[in-house]
């Protein structure tokens, strides 16, 4: 679904989902939390309540766009109001795909336990937010099936308290926010903590460039052909032959293309024709991002195809000559947590001109401000995006963000989605 195809009134409501993965011990992803976002600060607007937050998530992104649109079929975790609790909002979701959390600011504790043991006898499924200890939780603590707690420094107060909450409520399971790096996981993983939620899985883990595998050499052949401003079909085609999985793929989703014209596509050469400079281009920087993610969570392949989208949509706005070279920082930026390897091996091992290479390790003009923009905004760190913002396009706002990021998602979770099948 593109954003354009949606009335310019759904846009406005619908641009400010975010959504985070919650990942389990094996680093895959369990499900996403939806996050209500609308404001400059990516933040509740002042004299929202959280009420009116969860009517707005409800009614104008899960009912628009649907809830396995926007979790890509995962277990979505959502907040809930005390208040819409109360007033039977679960009943808006199915039990079986979702989970709604009790959020920290909720009051009248004793009558929302009450409701919540009602709720669960139909069959849903409750988590209890930023759980802090306090005795006021009790009444609501036998009845969630998850405990949230976030993350302390030094995590061995994490642990201790895991090992607490486990011990007086072992029917629950725990979840640890804000994890930053990949030995925080590990610790935690030890400590007995069930699922894990933070920025954890784009930390590369070690450094083993040196030691890449034949078939992500071909891999690398076709990502520096993809960098190139003029695509040499035959280059593509002779190196692809030479990986019988991304001959696969490349012809399956050629097929999937051509569906609607009943052409078949039998050759690489063929699929080459059929689709085009344009789109093999594209296809051929998927799958190989694809590739050297297999052995790594599919979040960092979401990542990579979503910043990618992302600078793309937004450099078309007023820098169109940059999109193509958008796109590939936008690839770029995760390969270092994909191939565990620092960012400046990578980037010195690719014939890349000054512009990518700058961008990715100096995050300098326009491209480098595009890709500070995303990691900035990922990290909620709204004003310094807005700065990255004005030197890249001064007529564009944070709504604009917000639109291009949605599409981005949806965009990349697509991708993975055909690849997949």
């Amino acid at each position: 679904m593109k954003l354009q195809n949606i009335s310019d009134e759904a846009q406005k409501i619908t641009q400010f989902v975010a959504r985070q993965p919650i990942f389990d011990i094996n680093q895959n992803v369990f499900s996403y939390e939806l996050l209500y976002r609308d404001s400059a600060n990516n933040a509740f607007p002042a004299g929202t309540s959280d009420t009116h937050a969860t009517s707005r998530l409800f009614f104008n992104a899960l009912m628009l766009l649907g809830l396995d649109r926007l979790t890509a079929h995962h277990l979505a975790f959502i907040n809930l109001s005390s208040e819409t609790i109360l007033d039977n909002f679960p009943k808006l979701l199915l039990p079986e795909n979702s989970v709604i959390e009790i959020v920290e600011r909720t009051g009248n504790i004793p009558a929302v336990a009450k409701r919540v043991q009602e709720l669960k006898k139909e069959g849903y499924i409750f988590a209890l937010d930023d759980y802090d200890g306090d005795s006021k939780w009790e009444p609501l603590l036998a009845h969630v099936d998850y405990i949230k707690i976030e993350i302390d420094e030094p995590v061995i107060k994490t642990n201790m308290r895991i090992k607490k909450i486990k011990r007086a409520n072992p029917h629950a399971k725990i979840i640890v926010e804000r994890i930053e790096t990949h030995e925080q996981f590990n610790v935690l993983k030890e400590a007995g903590c069930d699922l894990f939620q933070g920025f954890f899985f784009s930390r590369p883990e070690m450094i083993t460039y040196k030691g890449v595998e034949p078939s992500k050499l071909t891999v690398f052949d076709l990502l520096r052909f993809t960098a190139k401003k003029t695509l040499c079909f035959k280059e593509v085609h002779q190196r692809v032959a030479r990986d019988v999985a991304i001959t696969a793929r490349v012809l399956k989703l050629a097929n999937a293309r051509s569906g609607k014209a009943n052409l078949k596509i039998t050759s690489i050469s063929q699929a080459v024709i059929y689709l085009g400079e344009d789109t093999i281009r594209q296809f051929v920087r998927v799958l190989a991002i694809s590739e050297l993610g297999v052995e790594k969570p599919t979040e960092l392949t979401k990542l990579a195809l979503t910043r990618a989208q992302f600078m793309s949509l937004i450099l078309e706005q007023n820098n169109k000559d940059l999109t193509e070279q958008g796109y590939l920082v936008g690839l770029f930026s995760v390969l270092d947590a994909i191939l565990d390897a620092d960012l400046k091996d990578i980037v010195n091992e690719f014939t890349l001109d000054a512009a990518i290479s700058d961008a990715l390790l100096l995050e300098s003009g326009v491209l480098g401000s595009c890709l500070s923009l995303i990691k900035e905004f990922e990290l909620d760190n709204t004003d310094e995006a807005m700065i990255q913002l004005a030197k890249i396009d001064p007529e564009l706002h944070i709504g604009h963000i917000f639109n291009f990021l949605l599409d981005a998602v949806l965009y990349s979770d697509d991708i993975i989605e055909a690849i997949a099948e």
